[in-house]
């Protein structure tokens, strides 16, 4: 995932986690045997997300996403292309969100050892002693940059956008097979952008990125329906309220309660959850102060690797 900025005084005390949770989803089907060598194909789903922090603006152009062989010596030819179609986004708004960078890309089963972002762009805007901002750009005419910036001095980016950004694996190779995995990637933004030194007018890219999460994901189903003895205050409406899930140790995510069917039942769903321990709540809207639920909130629930989990609440009472 992404991170870095080492930045002003607040930001010097903060470190934004970008994380790029990689859904490798393979085809169950097509199974491998080694004693005859029989090559397998699997898929890959590529998400990027982040967690919030005090970075301004940190936007890059991702351009092309490749996996690369095993070995240190490998050449392009055992490059496994993800995506080559260009993306611009800003890391800080995909806080408790994802952004789908690759969907069910077959690749061929084997061991990598690295997977790479080719970034041809981007800018920083960071905070200033007195409160202002500035911008630094790859360049004056970064496309990514918005309508009548200035800027301040440059962003450089040695080397990423040819032989890209390498990401490590843990243990030194992830194998696709058969199994459904997720890769949780960590740019850290505190430490990947600073001051080129004896430049004051220059930063510079230097990414700390690693593999800190090899595991299975799953999915999370939220669920909310309104007590048949419940009148809500006037103007208020259930989808109004939002799904709240927080993983042990993590930050919260929140998503939208919709009414899809039409049948009274409000529900969001978290796709890619990593496998592990949560605590599910509710956010309310605007005017009402206090609520409680059936069961209470905020709930425990645990998603197993590959599985899905449901939580399903009764709305009891809501108050200005």
């Amino acid at each position: 995932m992404f991170r870095t900025l080492s930045v002003s005084r607040r930001t010097r005390r903060t470190s934004l986690n970008v994380l790029a949770a990689f859904g490798l989803a393979l085809l169950g089907a097509a199974c491998s045997d080694a004693s005859t060598g029989n090559a397998t194909n699997g898929k890959i789903t590529v998400l990027l997300t982040d967690a919030p922090g005090d970075v301004k603006t940190a936007v890059v152009t991702i351009s092309q996403i490749y996996l690369q062989g095993s070995s240190e010596g490998d050449d392009a030819g055992s490059r496994v292309i993800l995506r080559d179609t260009p993306v611009t986004t800003d890391l800080l708004t995909l806080a408790n969100s994802t952004a789908e960078l690759v969907k069910d890309k077959t690749v061929p089963a084997g061991t990598y050892g690295q997977l790479r972002f080719v970034i041809t762009g981007g800018y920083i805007e960071v905070e200033n002693s007195d409160a202002t901002t500035s911008i630094y750009a790859s360049s004056p005419d970064y496309a990514g940059l918005p309508a009548g910036a200035t800027v301040a001095g440059s962003l450089q980016m040695p080397s990423y956008a040819s032989s890209g950004l390498k990401v490590k694996v843990p243990d030194g190779g992830v194998t696709l097979d058969a199994e459904a995995t997720v890769m949780l990637v960590d740019f850290d933004v505190k430490q990947s952008f600073g001051k080129e030194a004896g430049g004051s007018s220059k930063w510079v890219m230097t990414p700390v990125v690693t593999a800190t999460e090899l595991g299975f994901s799953g999915a999370l189903k939220v669920t909310l329906v309104k007590d048949a003895a419940l009148t809500l205050p006037a103007g208020i409406t259930l989808d109004q309220f939002k799904a709240k899930i927080t993983k042990t140790g993590g930050s919260p995510q929140e998503a939208a309660l919709t009414d899809a069917n039409l049948d009274g039942i409000f529900e969001a769903t978290f796709p890619y959850a990593a496998a592990g321990d949560y605590t599910v709540d509710f956010t309310p809207p605007a005017g009402i102060t206090q609520f409680t639920t059936n069961p209470a909130s905020p709930a425990p629930v645990t998603v197993t690797s590959g599985g899905s989990a449901t939580h399903a609440a009764t709305l009891l009472t809501a108050a200005p």
